[in-house]
């Protein structure tokens, strides 16, 4: 009898080890976004731009692309990479190895770029399905950045260094001819204020308005290459708060003729031109101009013929600031009417206005956040948006008619979600993750119903030691709810305590709990996780898509309110049976950087160990754009900046920091640790400091797992 029951235990134990034995670990190299394997597979499923027929590529042979309508269950190949071989070989092109990369302009034509085999020039090629050929449109150097292209003419703009050209046919034409310290067609405004590009077409492709910045009265600051056996200088125009700025005009180029004007945009210099927007006419252009103290923004209406100012169509102030976030959009087939989002009554919201009348009528109403504008339908009477309507955590999409003001919720499975309408608005590809969803590809009706099923991802990380991620709710000061996430390890036991590292962002556009897979959490989180920490994160005020009182709070005192939330995560961890409450540490970079070195200052007896990442130590340092914003000037707000410096508060370090900086980081620049450092070594405190020579404002590439290893070592050993 005993040796029955000892067979059955080994035979249980031998059972529990294979199955162990079957879970992986997590990697340093998992954790730094270089195996793509732990990341749910998606499915690239395009609408033909006219027919309710959507393309995808084969499961069996990814270079064949199929075609499928809606409503059948016939699945035949409509392009395969032999096909494509043999167009390009006719036309006396290089053959290709995959796929390339197509946009459809109708259901027969798609153009995609390419290198040529000496990798001299891009070339554009137009693909006609139905013609069976691929022609070579046009062509730019291998140098060539920020290349634009417009419809249907496939004209091509492009920068090379600090000048614009562009490409038509087998004309290469040089726009500028700037000085050094003038940038043409690239963005500007350090990319704040939603801004991503520099070049903007007229809709009929015959005017070119660009971007020209002029940098040659912001100073230089010194960035160092250490690439070469004498490191050279490698200066950047990086322009402080309270210091002078690059100025900006916006030029506008007639491809026909040849000629340029600039727009009349008026004095000051320094002010920001945001929200480039053509008129359909192709005769008008839309700027929206914001002071430099960014609390007025006036959107006005110039003529693209001889660059005069015509009038202003409405006006937006704000006590504390105004941050537009993208073009205006003409209803379709309408010069006069645009909509725009403005966060006029406290969250962003979606806004009608007529340019001749300047009428403004609000569309959307509530206490959420229209989180993008994704367009029209094909006659414009509806308007389709997402938004944070049933939850902060999640992104739903909406069809809303302009008229009636009847919405009709898309998306109905709890999630983050990202929609994609057919041409005849009738059905919508809906591809989405959550809490309990790796990866789903839907088709949905023009009522929400659920038509059928396209993809459905494994969740990649089944095979790993993963542990359970639960979210929580807890009050800030004022009331307002704030949003929490916990990873447990995955050998959790109540019974014990464990060690927490809080991973701490906290600065605005950024929202780090999210109703998607792994509730919004990396690899990288999960793989402090498997090695005995919980992870916890809170969203504190002045993150993301929460409306203007949540975020607007830290204005010139940024960090206060957002460590009084932390703080408030603290003491919940705290009361937890299963936290060490002598065993807590902070991480985070950049704004979380800043987060983990205030929060192991102003709260030494309940953070034992942090660690920070490029972190701004002062906002002094920091850039105009982003900084003026959020802080004023040093001049217009000395309290403030005193207040939130930590450079000045080394004298209260107490324990264990690790500071890590790229060294060439253009963002928020090596100065800033080092002063802080500076600073320690006065008042005679102790901090570990580690940089990454040759990165800018982060890791990447192999290197990145040596961070992640790094940190997780730093933890191990001393928290």
């Amino acid at each position: 009898m005993k040796k029955t029951l000892f067979l059955i235990a080994m035979i249980c134990f031998t059972a529990t080890s294979i199955f162990a034995q079957e879970k992986k670990m997590l990697t340093p190299n998992d954790a730094a976004y270089i195996n793509r394997s732990v990341y749910p597979v998606g499915k690239n499923v395009k609408w033909l731009p006219n027919a309710d027929k959507y393309l995808f590529a084969d499961t069996e042979n990814p270079n064949n692309l199929m075609i499928q309508d809606v409503n059948g269950k016939k699945v035949t190949v409509f392009l395969t990479i032999d096909q494509v071989n043999t167009y390009l070989n006719q036309a006396g092109l290089d053959s290709v190895k995959r796929l390339p990369n197509l946009t459809w302009l109708d259901n027969n034509q798609a153009y995609y770029y390419s290198f040529d085999k000496n990798n001299n020039c891009i070339n554009l090629n137009l693909l006609d399905v139905k013609a069976k050929n691929i022609k070579k449109v046009t062509s730019v150097p291998s140098n060539a950045e920020n290349y634009t292209i417009t419809t249907p003419s496939l004209k091509v703009a492009y920068t090379i260094d600090n000048n614009l050209y562009f490409a038509d046919g087998d004309k290469q034409i040089q726009v500028t001819n700037n000085p050094d310290n003038v940038i043409a067609g690239q963005s500007v405004h350090r990319n704040e204020f939603a801004i991503n590009g520099g070049i903007f077409w007229s809709p009929d492709g015959n005017k070119l308005a660009y971007y020209n910045m002029d940098e040659s009265m912001v100073t230089d600051y010194p960035l160092v290459d250490i690439t070469e056996r004498v490191a050279t200088a490698k200066p950047i125009k990086y322009p402080m708060a309270g210091m002078k700025s690059h100025e900006v005009k916006l030029h506008i180029y007639d491809v026909a003729s040849g000629k340029e004007l600039i727009v009349k945009t008026g004095e000051p210099a320094e002010q920001y031109l945001t929200s480039i927007t053509w008129n359909p006419d192709n005769e008008r252009v839309y700027i929206g101009v914001l002071n430099r103290g960014q609390n007025h923004l006036q959107f006005n209406e110039y003529s693209a013929l001889n660059g005069d100012y015509i009038q202003t169509i409405f006006e937006d102030k704000d006590d504390q600031y105004v941050e537009p976030v993208g073009p205006a959009h003409f209803l379709p087939n309408n010069t006069n009417e645009f909509l725009w989002l403005a966060q006029r009554d406290g969250f962003y919201h979606v806004w009608k206005h007529n340019v001749e009348t300047k009428e403004a009528k609000q569309i959307t109403k509530g206490d959420f956040v229209i989180t993008a504008f994704e367009g029209f339908d094909k006659n414009g009477n509806n308007i389709y948006y997402t938004s944070t309507e049933v939850s902060p955590l999640q992104r739903h999409f909406y069809k809303h008619n302009l008229k009636s003001g009847k919405k009709v919720q898309i998306t109905k499975e709890h999630g983050t979600h990202g929609v994609t309408p057919s041409a005849s608005g009738k059905y919508f590809i809906d591809s989405y993750s959550s809490t309990d969803v790796a990866r789903n590809v839907d088709i949905m009706d023009a009522n929400g119903k659920y038509v059928k099923r396209l993809h459905e991802a494994v969740d990649p990380l089944k095979d790993y030691n993963i542990g359970t991620i639960e979210l929580g709710e807890l009050k800030a000061e004022d009331g307002q709810t704030l949003y929490t996430r916990m990873i447990k390890p995955y050998n959790f036991d109540p019974n014990k305590k464990y060690p927490v590292i809080i991973y701490v962002y906290g600065g605005p556009h950024a929202q780090m709990i999210t109703d998607e897979w792994t509730a919004g959490a990396g690899i990288y989180l999960h793989y402090l996780s498997q090695e005995g920490f919980i992870v916890f994160t809170l969203d504190n005020r002045g993150s993301a898509d929460r409306g203007e009182a949540f975020e607007q709070v830290i204005h010139r005192q940024c960090g206060q309110a957002e460590m009084r939330d932390q703080k408030v995560g603290i003491d919940y961890l705290k009361s937890l049976p299963y936290v060490d409450a002598e065993r807590i540490g902070t991480d985070g970079w950049s704004y979380g950087g800043f987060m983990s070195t205030n929060m192991k200052i102003h709260y030494p007896e309940d953070v034992k160990v942090s660690t920070a990442g490029g972190p701004v130590m002062d906002w002094k340092y920091y850039e105009i754009m982003y900084g003026e914003r959020y802080m004023d000037t040093p001049e217009e707000n000395p309290e403030g900046y005193e207040l939130t410096s930590l450079e000045n508060k080394t004298d209260k370090l107490e324990g264990k920091l690790m500071i890590i900086h790229c060294t060439t980081d253009p963002v928020v620049v090596w100065q800033h640790s080092l002063v802080f450092v500076e600073n320690c070594i006065h008042n005679g405190k102790q901090l570990d400091y580690f940089v990454y020579p040759g990165h800018d404002h982060n890791v990447y590439g192999p290197d990145r797992a040596h961070l992640v290893t790094k940190i997780t070592e730093y933890f191990k050993a001393n928290l």
